[in-house]
Order: C-alpha cells, then sequence, then structure tokens
C-alpha cells in the first residue's frame, strides 16, 4: 500500500492550464488566470482524493506539482 499524502505543492512555472483544478477541485484552485494554489484546506482530501491528487501531478503539463508522503 502506498503511503498517505502528506503535503502537497506547486514549484515555480505554473501555467495557469486548470488542468489540476478539473482533476481535483477540493485541492486546486485556478483564479482568473493567476498560478495555480493548493486550497488552505485541501489536505483533508488528501486521503479520500489521493488517486486524483497524483493524477493531476502526473498530468500537470510542466511538472510544478509535487506530493510528500508520509
Amino acid at each position: 500500500m502506498t503511503a498517505p499524502i502528506k503535503k502537497a505543492w506547486l514549484e515555480a512555472g505554473c501555467i495557469s492550464c486548470q488542468l489540476c483544478q478539473d482533476i481535483a477541485p477540493d485541492v486546486f484552485l485556478v483564479e482568473d488566470g493567476a498560478d495555480c494554489v493548493v486550497k488552505p484546506d485541501a489536505a483533508r482530501h488528501f486521503t479520500g482524493q489521493a488517486d486524483d491528487i497524483e493524477q493531476a501531478a502526473k498530468d500537470c503539463p510542466v511538472e510544478v506539482i509535487k506530493i510528500e508522503r508520509s
């Protein structure tokens, strides 16, 4: 079994494509062309939406979504 997600963040270079928000809207937010951010309450979704978060990181065209597992 994979370890649970402990932390998710974005490195510099986001192109505001909104793909991560489309995949995991409870975790990622892109507001009107601004860089994506991890929502303040995102951690409560790390267990239930781990697959979606992983998919968002994998599909990110500029590979700026990072995940740390415990």
